[in-house]
């Protein structure tokens, strides 16, 4: 099946996904706050369909999710590593047997009328040898590292956008298709020792530079219309001495940079429809998602993600923290792990090795009043706490009008 197809069949199974467009102008009607965030669930599993029987099954760390959600309340959020399958089983299921049905005693359900789901490079087979093990696909993580994006099947780790505003599916453009090459500046990752490009050219030319997608998705609420730019960068490791993954995350994030340029001939720069061009430049739009680059600690290029918190077109606001976070940090810290970022900060908790870090992201356009942020981390005494072990992330949320 092409992808068009499969945008519409995702398209279609969006709730109530009429081509609706509000003016941009701000009404004295349409002043209310709205709480945009980001979530990275983790509800992900490594079979084909596993997800669907998981959720249809019962699952706890659904549960949890979902009560976090109810406790937030967002109007608009981005759901990180949540399995996409054609025909949005799992996505409905979460809907209906999860968010719709209160989770805590004090909790209240959450419906979302329209939702947006569509195609992610993990799991898809690119027939070539992307890991230069010798060999193309095999079984496990090698069959995994041949693939457009990591993953174990079509679809593992994918991305999903749950609104209380209707989407505008035939406006939304993704960019799963898009060359790596034909980035401007593209860092092509070199052998260190032969200095030799890691990839061949018949190679380079054909890979994808999104490890999931980028999305622009169009939301009319009643501040105008929003742009939600959604992605999920592959992580900056698991990779070897030529560093493609570091490379890979610098230059996904970079893509939303020459995105906000505005630029409408961009001749390189065209989604899966074949439409051409950045984001117009009186456009509002918030970016969310998991990015997986600290800017100041961990692995990864710390210039990439500085770039995008600096760009002309985000508003400047103060990064959003916890409570949570700030007594992890400090646990750490006594066993000899340090951050030289502010550990209120952290979105995540990564164990020993790597310790907690700001990897999930809220960023606003200028345009909006920035009323309020933060991370859902509750304190470790909190009764609110034990919902949010489901994931190794937290909740970002950011309050605009």
């Amino acid at each position: 099946m092409t992808l068009r197809p499969l945008l519409l069949a995702a398209a279609a199974f969006c709730a109530a996904c009429s081509h609706t467009t509000v003016p941009t102008t701000m009404t004295e009607s349409g002043n209310a706050p709205l709480r945009l965030a980001t979530y990275n669930v983790s509800l992900y599993t490594e079979q084909p369909g596993g997800l669907v029987a998981k959720l249809q099954a019962g699952s706890e760390q659904a549960a949890d999710i979902a009560a976090v959600l109810q406790r937030v309340r967002p109007d608009i959020v981005l759901i990180n590593e949540f399995d996409f399958d054609p025909q949005g089983q799992a996505a409905e299921l979460f809907q209906r047997n999860y968010l719709e049905v209160a989770q805590e005693q004090d909790g209240q359900p959450l419906h979302y009328a329209y939702r947006y789901l569509a195609p992610v490079n993990t799991g898809v087979p690119s027939g070539l040898d992307l890991d230069n093990n010798g060999t193309v696909g095999g079984e496990g993580r090698e069959r995994g590292n041949d693939a457009w994006g990591y993953g174990l099947h079509p679809g593992q780790y994918g991305m999903l956008v749950l609104s209380r505003y209707p989407i505008d599916t035939a406006a939304a453009r993704t960019f799963q298709l898009l060359k790596w090459h034909t980035l401007p500046g593209a860092t092509r990752p070199l052998d260190p020792d032969s200095g030799q490009p890691f990839w061949p050219d018949a190679v380079w030319q054909q890979l994808r530079l999104s490890s999931k997608s980028h999305w622009d998705v169009p939301v009319d609420t009643p501040n105008g219309r929003i742009h939600v730019l959604a992605s999920h960068p592959t992580p900056p490791a698991f990779d070897g001495p030529e560093k493609r993954n570091v490379a890979r995350n610098a230059d996904e994030l970079k893509l939303w940079h020459e995105y906000l340029k505005g630029e409408s001939d961009s001749d390189w720069l065209c989604d899966d429809q074949g439409r051409c061009g950045g984001l117009p430049a009186a456009a509002r739009f918030v970016i969310v998602g998991d990015l997986n680059n600290d800017p100041i600690d961990g692995n990864g290029r710390h210039e990439a993600i500085v770039q995008l918190l600096q760009h002309p077109r985000v508003a400047p606001i103060p990064a959003p923290g916890s409570e949570g976070a700030r007594e992890l940090g400090l646990a750490y810290a006594a066993r000899g792990i340090k951050r030289e970022g502010d550990p209120a900060h952290a979105t995540g908790d990564f164990g020993p090795r790597n310790g907690s870090l700001r990897l999930d992201y809220v960023l606003p356009s200028i345009g909006f009043e920035t009323l309020g942020s933060g991370v859902h981390w509750p304190l470790s005494t909190q009764p609110a706490a034990a919902a949010t072990k489901a994931s190794d992330h937290h909740l970002v949320w950011v309050d605009v009008r």
